[in-house]
């Protein structure tokens, strides 16, 4: 008798929560956040932010999306060819504004970023170098923009500031423990656990450490994040928000952190719940706030329309594979 037969039948495993299930949820809780906001301010605010949009904010719009575009193509740029792709910046400003427009017009926000990477990934060769370049180049962009808002938080008067002090000594402690953490990673190894950790401390000193490399992404990164805010305070203006830069600009930080949230649809819903919050803990409305979040991205998608003109356009693969390590 065999011992399978003795063993008996093997009792299924519980079934694991389905990919599709997160991809439905994470805009719906976007949405939610949406109907709450309607339910809270009326729908007044989303309109009469759209109705106050004229032809200089789109302009500046489309000016500073065309800056922030090329410094995150260059940052991608920098950081594919430390892990050893090659990616030329005409086409790298390509992709990028293909992903912007992407991520602005279809639900969870990263989608654009999702095929930017696989798509340079076939055009490279190598799919899983190409989207390892894409997540540590997102990555490097947030920390930047994480480390900026911290300082002008601290610095500026905002809602958050009290609690600014724990923020900083909790990133302080994760940033030790990832650097310890990748001081004991094993050297040798075939678990796959190792291999991921080694693959990911070489990356990380590659494609961001490198001396050829650090200073543009974060000069690269600094650009965005200041475009991003400039973007929010056009944006602001134009809904009617009179308040001063030394107040603006803490409270435009703040959405922008909520905007790293992949819980978005087309890029609405915590932007705007967190802008309506921070408005009126500052003193001003949340009326005003969701005002000025809905103009802002209306502004971000009218930026990122190259973006649907390259989608129209078929180009031939322009990344070639070398190695450069």
């Amino acid at each position: 008798m065999s011992h399978a037969a003795v063993a008996g039948p093997v009792p299924a495993a519980a079934p694991a929560p389905s990919r599709s299930f997160w991809a439905w949820a994470r805009p719906l809780a976007g949405l939610a956040v949406l109907a709450v906001l309607v339910w809270s301010v009326g729908a007044g605010p989303f309109l009469a932010g759209l109705r106050l949009i004229d032809a200089p904010a789109l302009a500046a719009a489309l000016g500073i999306g065309a800056i922030t575009t090329v410094c995150c193509a260059w940052r991608w740029s920098l950081v594919a060819g430390g892990l050893g792709v090659r990616l030329p910046l005409r086409a790298a400003v390509a992709h990028c504004y293909r992903a912007v427009f992407l991520n602005s017009t279809l639900p969870g926000g990263v989608l654009g970023d999702v095929h930017r990477a696989v798509r340079h990934g076939r055009d490279a060769g190598d799919v899983a170098r190409g989207v390892r370049a894409v997540v540590w180049e997102r990555t490097a962009g947030q920390v930047v923009q994480l480390v900026i808002a911290v300082a002008v938080l601290a610095a500026l008067p905002s809602p958050v500031r009290p609690y600014l002090p724990a923020v900083a000594a909790g990133l302080a402690a994760v940033a030790l423990a990832l650097a310890l953490a990748a001081r004991a990673v094993p050297r040798s190894g075939a678990s796959r656990w190792a291999r991921a950790a080694r693959t990911a401390v070489a990356d990380v000193r590659a494609g961001l450490l490198a001396r050829r490399t650090w200073l543009g992404v974060v000069a690269a990164s600094a650009v965005v994040v200041a475009g991003h805010l400039a973007t929010f305070v056009v944006a602001a203006r134009t809904a009617g928000a009179d308040a001063p830069l030394s107040r603006l600009v803490p409270l435009a930080l703040l959405a922008l952190l909520a905007m790293g949230l992949p819980t978005n649809v087309g890029g609405f819903g915590p932007r705007e719940g967190v802008a309506a919050w921070a408005f009126a803990a500052a003193g001003l409305t949340a009326a005003q706030g969701v005002a000025t979040g809905t103009v802002y991205g209306a502004l971000v998608l009218v930026a990122s329309l190259p973006g649907a003109a390259v989608l129209l356009v078929r180009r031939r693969p322009s990344v070639e594979p070398r190695d450069c390590r």
